[in-house]
């Protein structure tokens, strides 16, 4: 099986680390190097030209989760901070419930404000667990640490049932697994693993009836209603979702925005389709090696007490991640079955 888009892509290496850091594109590098090119000459600031990229940037996600519109997307340049108005919103006392190993982003903005009661269960009980005094359910749709995918439409009946928010992180999905704007309360997604955008943007989707209810955390000038006619006089906050912008990184924007093109065109299903192939091939090739992965429907694999073969990995120019005592292998668009192969006989070596 090729790589689904083989003139965008040129790695030197098996590069089987998109749930670390996606690659760039062709277009992304070319368009950044437009945009940072007319920026050195001075003949054009990234405020003046590439925030009329925005509204296109916004529109792109919103695309991606089935449902939403531009009005319901903030931008930012991480995943905590966007989480943070929702963790502020909470009263004290509150539950907020999460599945063990969650990824620290998540879990970290409740952790940490310590008049909050915060409840880790296993994943596979997650939705058990949701009960009338839990305030707030957080979780990613596909775990960072293993790949394991939520099944959202049973926590969000039961969140519903019991009267509890739902936030979920769709960094480890979008852009492979299809989304559905209905089935949370609010969504964060950082761009620049599976979205192969940049590091510095990341995306709030929230519904208008709930905008109201949360309060923006170091309100910033691009937050503003108007926000070039308020610049020196701020009035008022917008009441769409995009009251919880920050200012973006412009250059990140032109590469996000870019990849999100490339995601369009190749469509959500055909990627998808096209890394859980690769992926279920590599299980059944690690199977017959004597390895056990987590079992996953997901790009993302995980072979827990092979992290002493990272080194072996390494030498083999097989680019993975060494996490818990573990390796973890991640498959997307830019990768081919020669990939799989070449990991395969890396961890055979020996």
């Amino acid at each position: 099986m090729p790589s689904l888009a083989p003139d965008e892509f040129t790695p030197e290496i098996t590069y089987l680390n998109t749930a670390s850091f996606g690659l760039p594109s062709a277009r992304a590098l070319a368009a950044v190097r437009e945009a940072s090119t007319s920026w050195a000459t001075g003949r054009s600031g990234p405020t003046s030209q590439v925030d009329l990229l925005v509204p296109d940037l916004r529109a792109g996600f919103a695309r991606l989760l089935d449902g939403a519109t531009a009005d319901d997307i903030a931008l930012g340049s991480g995943v905590a901070g966007l989480i943070a108005p929702v963790a502020a919103a909470l009263p004290p006392g509150a539950e907020v419930l999460l599945p063990e190993g969650e990824f620290a982003s998540v879990s970290m903005p409740f952790v940490y404000r310590d008049d909050l009661v915060v409840r880790f269960v296993p994943l596979a009980e997650l939705a058990a667990q949701v009960r009338p005094e839990t305030a707030l359910v957080a979780v990613s749709v596909v775990q960072s640490a293993d790949g394991r995918v939520t099944d959202l439409a049973e926590l969000r009946a039961v969140t519903r049932a019991n009267g509890a928010r739902l936030l979920v992180d769709a960094t480890q999905a979008a852009g492979w697994l299809p989304l559905r704007f209905a089935d949370a309360d609010y969504w964060v997604c950082a761009s620049f693993k599976w979205l192969i955008g940049a590091r510095s943007v990341a995306f709030l989707a929230t519904p208008p009836e709930l905008v109201g209810q949360l309060r923006p955390i170091g309100s910033s000038w691009y937050a503003a209603e108007d926000r070039w006619a308020e610049l020196y006089r701020p009035t008022a906050l917008p009441a769409t979702a995009r009251r919880f912008d920050t200012t973006p990184d412009w250059l990140g924007v032109v590469a996000a925005l870019a990849g999100l093109s490339l995601i369009e065109e190749l469509t959500v299903d055909k990627i998808g389709a096209h890394d859980l192939e690769l992926a279920d091939d590599f299980r059944a090739g690690l199977r017959e090696l004597g390895f056990e992965p987590v079992e996953a429907r997901s790009p993302i694999v995980s072979v827990p007490g092979a992290g002493e073969l990272a080194a072996r990995l390494e030498q083999a120019e097989v680019v993975a991640s060494a996490r818990g005592g573990g390796l973890r292998f991640a498959f997307h668009l830019y990768n081919s079955a020669e990939d799989v192969e070449r990991a395969l006989s890396a961890l055979r070596a020996g």
